[in-house]
């Protein structure tokens, strides 16, 4: 069942554990450098909870048919898959695409996990059905998932059983009758702080003797021994919402999770010491073609927003009339319709997996992925290149325009031909929010590597790319001639 924004916010008072400054936050939803995120996601629990969006945010749940959302629906069908996009882009659009680990996120890798549990029953029955009962109570009260699956970048030259001392990184550090103990720590966790459980798994290579690592299990935020330690959050440095829109109301932040000795029951745990399927739970299933669609669909959202917002600089400027600039304008939109129509052709190309589970054309996603790390820094640049000193030449804050004197030299110095100078400022100050803000340098960081390091994604592109179609185009060439013809 969808909830509201206020249960939503209700249910994060958990007496979660997170450290910020030295000091254990009291209450994350009040705490002014947490509070506008979570009103943020809160936002969209309400859009979809809306009865005016049921049919485009929900779908009937097969346990008892009340609506349930759209990010937990297990496609086996190209229709299922264009309605999770529709919805996908939806809440993407509403966060102009810069909440990149929103609660569809993790849902959509569970989707995948919830249909593929013949995949988890190689391990054991018990924990394919620990996975299917937990997937269906994650939809059924819809809840945001986040994930930590990297380990610490501690001495990355060595497997996790060898380094320094026992569980620096998560890992099952005892067996209990009703349960494991995780001891160690994970990195990133983007959206941890505002999110209902984590998550826990890795998705680096593991090597034999990394047994203890290679678990897949979830944590309630609220869980005792659980640690949060987020970044400088963006929200507590603004001036006001209207000097940094973004930075106020759009930081989801990114938290360094700590297990000290995390208790988990087995109704929990889905992979337990098994370093093949840890590895296979992305790559067998559909889980990590699926949470990447998301991905590539919330980046489709920032981009068009990121283009449409230059687009309208350079029309209130009057600069757009210049051929020059037309064509760097179409240039940028070129590179927006090319994410867009992997997304789509993705999806037309999508096949039923050995699970019976609808997956996007691998090769087209992991295609996107390279593209996207490569293309969103040269496009800012070139963002950059077209703005020019008008990124630069601004009010240092709101009050200039609320002070007369001030107010009266910005409209008279800082405007354009068809934008008053407070309507310029507001605009601007919106750009370099989301290009030259500390806000807008985290987000060049995470499109750069939220997908990996850029080797991974190539060998995930080489794998999964149809080499013998390719070369049977050389055979056939080769074959239609030799040293006779003529």
């Amino acid at each position: 069942m969808t909830r509201s924004g206020d249960e939503y916010v209700r249910g994060l008072r958990d007496g979660r554990t997170v450290v910020l400054n030295g000091e254990q936050v009291a209450d994350v939803t009040t705490h002014p450098a947490f509070a506008a995120g979570i009103r943020t996601v809160a936002r969209l629990y309400d859009l979809a909870h809306d009865p005016a969006n049921r049919e485009l945010m929900t779908y009937p749940s097969p346990r008892d048919g009340r609506p349930i959302n759209k990010s937990w629906l297990v496609p086996r069908t190209r229709e299922d898959l264009a309605a999770r996009r529709r919805a996908i882009k939806f809440w993407a659009d509403a966060s102009h695409g810069f909440l990149g680990r929103s609660p569809d996120h993790v849902a959509s890798f569970f989707a995948a996990f919830a249909g593929s549990p013949e995949f988890y029953a190689r391990g054991g029955q018990r924990f394919a059905d620990n996975l299917l009962r937990f997937a269906a109570k994650a939809a059924d009260e819809d809840l945001y998932l986040s994930y930590v699956i990297v380990h610490p970048t501690i001495d990355r030259a060595k497997p996790a059983h060898q380094q320094a001392e026992p569980y620096l990184y998560a890992g099952a550090a005892a067996e209990r009758d009703n349960g494991i103990v995780i001891r160690g720590a994970q990195m990133l966790g983007t959206g941890s702080v505002m999110s209902d459980y984590i998550f826990v798994t890795v998705i680096l290579p593991l090597r034999p003797g990394d047994e203890d690592y290679a678990i897949s299990c979830v944590v309630p935020n609220g869980a005792p021994g659980l640690k949060l330690y987020p970044r400088r959050p963006y929200a507590l440095g603004p001036t006001s919402v209207f000097d940094y829109p973004l930075s106020s109301r759009y930081d989801e932040t990114d938290s360094l999770v700590v297990f000290d000795d995390v208790f988990v029951p087995w109704e929990d745990v889905f992979i337990y010491k098994n370093i093949e399927l840890t590895a296979g739970q992305f790559s067998m299933t559909a889980a990590h073609v699926l949470g990447n669609t998301q991905s590539h669909i919330r980046s489709w959202a920032k981009l068009q927003f990121l283009v449409g917002l230059v687009k309208r600089c350079m029309d209130l400027s009057e600069r757009s009339a210049a051929s020059e600039i037309l064509a760097q304008l179409g240039d940028l939109a070129t590179r927006v319709s090319l994410v867009e129509g992997i997304i789509l052709g993705a999806e037309a190309a999508a096949e039923l997996d050995q699970f019976g589970v609808m997956r996007p054309k691998d090769s087209l996603l992991y295609a996107s992925q390279v593209y996207q790390q490569a293309m969103y820094p040269v496009l800012l640049n070139q963002i950059r290149g077209l703005m020019g000193g008008n990124l630069i030449q601004l009010p240092a804050t709101v009050e200039e325009l609320r002070a007369p004197s001030s107010a009266a030299d910005i409209e008279r110095y800082v405007r354009w031909p068809r934008a008053t100078g407070h309507e310029r400022v507001k605009l601007l100050k919106l750009l370099w929010d989301a290009i030259g803000s500390e806000f807008g340098s985290r987000h060049l960081q995470y499109e750069m590597f939220y997908a990996g390091e850029p080797a991974a994604i190539h060998m995930r592109e080489f794998r999964n790319f149809d080499w013998a179609a390719a070369e049977a185009l050389v055979d056939r060439c080769l074959s239609s001639y030799d040293e006779t013809s003529l």
